[in-house]
C-alpha cells in the first residue's frame, strides 16, 4: 500500500481568462470549462482545476491572493482507500466524500491545506524520449535528438509549499501515508516522495524564517530535458514571464525552468529526476543559491533568438566570419 502520486490540483484564483491562456500555452488541454471553473489535464489525465476565488467547492487558502487550495493524492484501490481512512478518520478536517471508485477522503495538514485521497484516476501512456549518448554508454545511434516547438506535459510531479512547522509537516505525511525522506535541509527543508521506490520527491515542504504558509511552485514532468527547452522558449514566445531558467538542480539533479503562473506563485517544467529506492539514505544540505542550481540562467531565454534575454540576437556571423 503506498500513495501513487497526485492525481489532481485546484488553484484558486482572480483572473481566469488569463489563467486559461497560459495553461493552454503551457501544454495542457482544456476538457470542461464554466463562467467560474476550468479544468485541464496533462497526458496522463493528472487534473489541473482552476476556479474563481469565491468558489463555494474550494477549500479556504493558505495564504492571500491566487494559489493552490488542495492537492488530491491517488492510491491503486479501494482497499488502500479504506486503510488510509482509518488513519486520518481524527484528524483536522477529515472529509468522506462520496462518488465512483470508493470517492475521496482527506484532512487539513498542519500546514492549513486540504489534502485528499482517491483510487487514481490517472491513465498509462507511452511517451517516446530522447536517447542519450555518454562515454559509457551510447544509446543513441545513427539518430538525430529530437526538438521540442511546445511542451505537452505528463504529469503534475510534484509541488512546494512554504510551511509553519517543517517537522510537524513531514511527520504528518510520513506518519499517516507512508511518505519517505528523500534529503533535508536541517530545520528548514524536507524533500519527500511517496514510496520507498520512486523519483527523488513529490512534494518538497520549506520553512522559511517568518514561518508563512504558501505556495512555492508546482511542477510539470516532461519527458527530456529536450522538452524543458523546447517548452521554456514556447512560453517565452507566447510573452510569459520566466523566473528562472533553464537550470539544473543539484539536490535531485533534474533540469528545469521556472515561470509565473497567473494562478499563483510558480510553474516548473522539468525532467531527469534522480530515482530512489529504499536503500537511500537521505543527506542534508545547507540550502543556498549553489544549492538551488548547479546553473542557471537569469531572466531566460528568448523564445525567438534562442539566447538569454537581453543579450541580443545572433546573426550567423559567427560561423561565416571565423576562421578555421
Amino acid at each position: 500500500m503506498s500513495v501513487l502520486g497526485i492525481d489532481e490540483i485546484s488553484y484558486g484564483a482572480d483572473d481566469l481568462a488569463a489563467c486559461r491562456r497560459f495553461f493552454l500555452d503551457w501544454g495542457l488541454k482544456l476538457v470542461e470549462e464554466q463562467a467560474d471553473r476550468l479544468v485541464f489535464e496533462t497526458l496522463n489525465g493528472c487534473r489541473v482545476i482552476v476556479a474563481a476565488t469565491g468558489h463555494p467547492g474550494l477549500p479556504p487558502a493558505i495564504e492571500a491572493g491566487p494559489t493552490l487550495r488542495e492537492v488530491v493524492w491517488g492510491v491503486e484501490s479501494e482497499a488502500d482507500l479504506a486503510l488510509y481512512e482509518g488513519r486520518i478518520a481524527q484528524l483536522p478536517g477529515f472529509v468522506k466524500q462520496g462518488g465512483p471508485n470508493g470517492g475521496r477522503i482527506g484532512c487539513t495538514d498542519p500546514n492549513g491545506l486540504a489534502v485528499r485521497l482517491q483510487v487514481t484516476q490517472k491513465r498509462d501512456v507511452e511517451v517516446p524520449s530522447a536517447e542519450y549518448n555518454t562515454w559509457s554508454r551510447k544509446g543513441r545511434i545513427n539518430q538525430a535528438s529530437p526538438a521540442y516547438e511546445r511542451a505537452q506535459p505528463i504529469e503534475v510531479g510534484h509541488v512546494v509549499f512554504f510551511v509553519k512547522d517543517v517537522q510537524a509537516c513531514e511527520r504528518f505525511y510520513v506518519d499517516n501515508f507512508g511518505f519517505a525522506a528523500s534529503d533535508r535541509y536541517p530545520e528548514r527543508g524536507a524533500f519527500l516522495r511517496t514510496a520507498p521506490d520512486g523519483g527523488h520527491h513529490d512534494i518538497f515542504l520549506l520553512q522559511r524564517p517568518d514561518k508563512h504558509a504558501g505556495l512555492n511552485h508546482v511542477a510539470f514532468t516532461v519527458r527530456d530535458i529536450h522538452e524543458v527547452f523546447g517548452g521554456g522558449m514556447h512560453i517565452s514566445r507566447c510573452g510569459w514571464d520566466t523566473q528562472l531558467g533553464p537550470g539544473r538542480h543539484p539536490v535531485s539533479s533534474a533540469y528545469f525552468w521556472y515561470f509565473k503562473n497567473p494562478a499563483g506563485a510558480l510553474v516548473e517544467y522539468y525532467a531527469d529526476e534522480d530515482q530512489l529506492t529504499a536503500d537511500w539514505q537521505p543527506r542534508e544540505f545547507e540550502p543556498g543559491p549553489t544549492v538551488f542550481a548547479e546553473w542557471a540562467i537569469d531572466g531566460g531565454l528568448d523564445g525567438n533568438t534562442r539566447r538569454q534575454k537581453g543579450a541580443g540576437a545572433a546573426d550567423g556571423k559567427f560561423l561565416t566570419d571565423k576562421k578555421h
